[in-house]
């Protein structure tokens, strides 16, 4: 049983909305991997140097998930920062080290890269997953704020 972690192809977008799904806020939210709009995202993740949408696989299944974002900054002497968003990992398989892998694996490529931070925001609706984060050594510096645009 190896973890692999790897960027996402087309092919992973039905199981990483499947992940999706059955945790984002609000549940359910992320159904169909038919609909264009998710080809779209993924083109436009895929085509930009500074992202990379991640398919976390165990013995040829996809199991998880994350996205790395590298933010190019003026603070802290033109600092780039890194952005890990939307984790995942399949409920059955959670307590078996893999989201720590996960995470180790995209802080390692955040250091690849010349970071000299990286960062998450996680839903208040997930306590179980702040918990995860502590235990990590991860520490709630900031609060964090979102401001809809879409209704849908």
């Amino acid at each position: 049983m190896s973890l692999h972690l790897r960027p996402a192809t087309h092919a992973d977008l039905p199981a990483i909305l499947a992940l999706l799904a059955k945790e984002t806020v609000p549940v359910g939210r992320e159904t169909d991997p038919a609909d264009p709009c998710y080809a779209a995202a993924f083109d436009a993740i895929d085509r930009d140097p500074n992202q990379m949408l991640v398919a976390a696989e165990l013995d040829g299944a996809v199991i998880g998930t994350l996205q790395l974002t590298f933010i190019p900054g003026l603070s802290f002497r033109g600092a780039w920062r890194g952005q890990i968003e939307a984790v995942r990992i399949a409920e059955p398989l959670r307590g078996q080290g893999l989201g720590a892998a996960m995470i180790d694996w995209a802080v390692d490529q955040c250091r690849a890269r010349g970071c000299y931070m990286v960062q998450l925001t996680s839903n208040l609706a997930r306590p179980d997953a702040h918990r995860f984060y502590e235990r990590l050594g991860w520490v709630k510096s900031h609060a964090g704020f979102k401001l809809r645009l879409r209704g849908d």
